[in-house]
């Protein structure tokens, strides 16, 4: 089939474009320029921030290119905006990390872009072609950057875990998808969800649902698919833990929401009560295990486990509430989790100390500023008004009792409950308790700058929260 490629594909896909040719370009320059890492680190921001201007243009020219296969506009945009900001801030916070760390090589910027440019072809995805080169695409860039510290142990062993496994849940999403076209005859997403009603007559499509959950369940750490994330956020460079945490997730989410559209939700009664099981069993898993946690960075990726389940309950609703809850959650919680992850990684040491609870033991004594970064963001994540970490659970949980869950909003409040005890806990050790932390490493201004931003997006859909909801109303 005759699928020429026009200049109308590529400007309404200019996201995506901008991204593509700033990866490539930062290839040809580590290739062919000698120690150029600080020269393709402010191509790659400039890039982003160009997609982000790009896309901004676009929110309102929704459509689709490449015959068919890639939408633009609308929900890809936004998508595309919180996906170059999870990319723009952990690069802002990886400069001087890399090279604190003695991993500083030109690929890691390449590797960043091109993962993005994964999910972004994720959340535009028309067709489950393009949505699994998307996925495939941002996890192999996500394998090599998880081994990126080559020369310790625990980041070789978080990479080898994170591709066994993933390759593991990628034959099944790929089975799955392979049983939902024989079912349905198309991979069309659209078409799928407008025959789901007679589709799911066939037992073979009805599998094939089950098993793109299991292989999304877990990309975005669900409950039973999460044993993962423990050992890989903890194994992985700091700030790349920090973008796969918030990049990842929101790419996966966007995927899943594509997929089980309300539409296909309320058709298929069975895939949303296995998905409010899943929501159920990651918010309780997910917060109880993170009591027990020492390490901080143990604690955020049990943490993300249980904003899994939080976001699930928004899918789970299959109501504009819900989807509208579900994007607004995912763009805040980028911002207070490559916070909390960047704060992690101005305080890491070489040999990976100073992530404990007790090295933060009266940090405000002798680092106010970081101190109070890190509390913004644990308040934020805690769900405390009136920051954005608050208004994302309102609205996850007010689309879930409009659709009749209201057991499920009410178990994501009481897991919300249980979730402060240990975001504040690590701001008790840092005001309320004496001693001295250790932490004496300078903050580099790009990622005080970086940290700042944060705080600022947390502060702003926290006050203004109106903003971002006009821009999912457009959408859904």
């Amino acid at each position: 089939m005759d699928m020429p490629i026009s200049i109308h594909d590529l400007l309404a896909t200019a996201p995506i474009t901008i991204v593509t040719v700033t990866a490539l370009l930062v290839l040809i320059l580590e290739s062919v320029v000698s120690k150029a890492q600080a020269l393709t680190a402010w191509i790659a921001l400039s890039g982003l921030v160009a997609a982000m201007v790009g896309a901004f243009t676009l929110l309102e020219e929704t459509g689709t290119a490449f015959v068919g296969m890639v939408t633009t506009g609308g929900y890809a945009s936004f998508f595309a905006i919180v996906f170059c900001l999870s990319g723009v801030l952990s690069i802002m916070l990886s400069k001087m990390y890399i090279r604190n760390q003695g991993i500083e090589q030109g690929e890691y910027y390449a590797l960043v872009l091109f993962a993005v440019i994964g999910m972004m072809l994720m959340a535009a995805a028309a067709d489950l072609i393009v949505f699994f080169l998307g996925l495939e695409l941002m996890s192999i860039c996500f394998y090599v950057l998880a081994g990126f510290a080559r020369s310790r142990a625990a980041s070789n062993e978080a990479a080898l875990k994170y591709f066994l496994l993933g390759a593991f849940a990628t034959g099944f999403l790929l089975y799955g998808i392979a049983l939902v076209y024989g079912s349905t005859g198309t991979t069309n997403i659209h078409l799928i969800i407008q025959d789901a009603e007679t589709a799911m007559e066939s037992t073979v499509f009805l599998i094939g649902l089950g098993l793109l959950v299991v292989g999304l369940g877990f990309k975005i750490a669900g409950v039973p698919f999460h044993m993962w994330v423990p050992d890989v956020y903890e194994g992985s460079p700091t700030t790349v833990s920090g973008f796969m945490s918030t990049g990842g997730k929101a790419a996966a989410f966007s995927a899943l929401l594509l997929i089980f559209a309300p539409k296909m939700m309320n058709t298929v009664d069975a895939l949303r009560d296995v998905l409010a099981a899943v929501a159920t069993l990651s918010m309780i898993v997910g917060n109880v295990l993170a009591i027990s946690q020492n390490n901080v960075k143990r604690m955020l990726a049990y943490s993300s486990i249980a904003h899994a389940g939080y976001i699930l309950v928004g899918v789970v609703a299959a109501n504009e509430a819900g989807a509208n809850g579900v994007l607004f959650y995912l763009l805040a919680y980028t911002v207070m989790n490559v916070g909390a992850f960047g704060i992690l990684s101005v305080g890491e040491s070489r040999e990976g100390e100073y992530l404990s609870f007790d090295d933060y033991t009266g940090l405000s004594t002798r680092r106010p500023l970081l101190a109070g970064l890190m509390a913004l963001y644990m308040f934020s994540l805690a769900g405390i008004p009136p920051f954005a970490g608050f208004f994302g659970k309102y609205y996850v949980f007010a689309g879930a009792i409009e659709a009749g869950y209201t057991w499920l909003a009410v178990i994501g409040v009481l897991m919300s409950a249980v979730s402060a005890y240990y975001y504040l806990r690590l701001v008790v050790l840092m005001y309320f308790k004496e001693g001295v932390s250790a932490m004496e490493a300078p903050v580099p201004a790009l990622s005080l700058v970086a940290l700042v931003i944060s705080a600022i997006g947390i502060l702003g859909f926290g006050i203004l929260p109106s903003v971002v909801l006009k821009l999912t109303e457009q959408i859904f």
